[in-house]
């Protein structure tokens, strides 16, 4: 079954997403519709509770719910319940929030969406320069960012080729490549500049996704040419690509003086930053 995860965005609220092609459905968090939904900070709790609910009232929805792994604040892919879009629609019924029709269109809306992309992959590619130009990203960011994520599939699709599985070894990877090439791991990196669940890439400078590309398309290049046969030589493997992307950004720092690995975010990177309010986002960790 070919599956493709994604993260969508209702008001602003982060919902984990899978898209079956075989089943050409999106399934989607129910803890994160919960909570977009409520407002709650206990979603799961609430989930809990309303599914013992229907089961008791043998109601045929909890029959319904599915489980996909999903990547979770940890980074790892751990199973989910979802459920798709016909499900959702009856199990927002049962959760009172004055949100609940503006969300059956949203939902509607994103699984009309795919199915376009499907016919035109072009669509996609505009959408995603859409959303991002309305964060207000330059387009020079957005060209970068775009060119990251053909380069990063490139890389997945070549780890697949060397057996490498999805989920908990890809991010052993990343984090090889990533600290090789920064100095953190994914998660210091995403606690340095203060984020929580979201994508780290969305929140590095031109220079940072840069150099995040060298590294992982030099990994790819590197493997091309290797064809590792375990897991512990696609690490060695990782940490070469990452290193000689670190070694451009040390020289490139040593030459210009400045830090590139800072503490700016896309608060910083969207708008001029108050450094009175928010402290100097340019100071590096030491």
């Amino acid at each position: 079954m070919s599956k493709k995860t994604s993260i969508k965005l209702f008001e602003s609220k982060q919902v984990r997403s899978v898209w079956d092609s075989v089943a050409e459905k999106w399934f989607f968090s129910i803890v994160d519709i919960i909570e977009a939904l409520t407002g709650t900070d206990r979603p799961r709790k609430y989930w809990s509770d309303l599914k013992s609910k229907m089961k008791k009232e043998g109601s045929e929805l909890s029959e319904k719910i599915g489980q996909m792994k999903l990547a979770s604040e940890d980074g790892k892919m751990r199973l989910t319940d979802v459920a798709d879009t016909e499900t959702l629609f009856r199990l927002i019924q049962s959760i009172p929030s004055p949100k609940a029709e503006p969300f059956k269109l949203w939902i509607a809306k994103v699984a009309r969406e795919r199915i376009d992309e499907i016919e035109d992959p072009e669509i996609g590619i505009d959408r995603l320069m859409e959303t991002y130009l309305r964060k207000g990203y330059s387009k020079e960011w957005i060209n970068q960012r775009l060119k990251s994520i053909e380069i990063r599939k490139e890389l997945t699709d070549e780890w697949e080729k060397r057996g490498v599985e999805k989920g908990q070894e890809f991010a052993i990877l990343t984090d090889d490549i990533t600290q090789a090439w920064s100095g953190f791991t994914t998660k210091e990196y995403k606690e340095f500049k203060d984020l929580k669940k979201e994508n780290l890439r969305d929140h590095m400078s031109n220079l940072e996704l840069v150099l995040n590309m060298l590294a992982e398309a030099t990994t790819t290049e590197i493997s091309k040419e290797k064809k590792p046969k375990t897991f512990p030589e696609n690490r060695k493997i990782a940490k070469q690509g990452g290193t000689i992307a670190g070694n451009t950004r040390k020289e490139i720092e040593e030459k210009s003086g400045k830090p590139i690995v800072t503490r700016k975010n896309a608060k910083h990177l969207n708008k001029k930053p108050d450094k009175n309010a928010l402290g100097d986002p340019d100071k590096i960790k030491e």
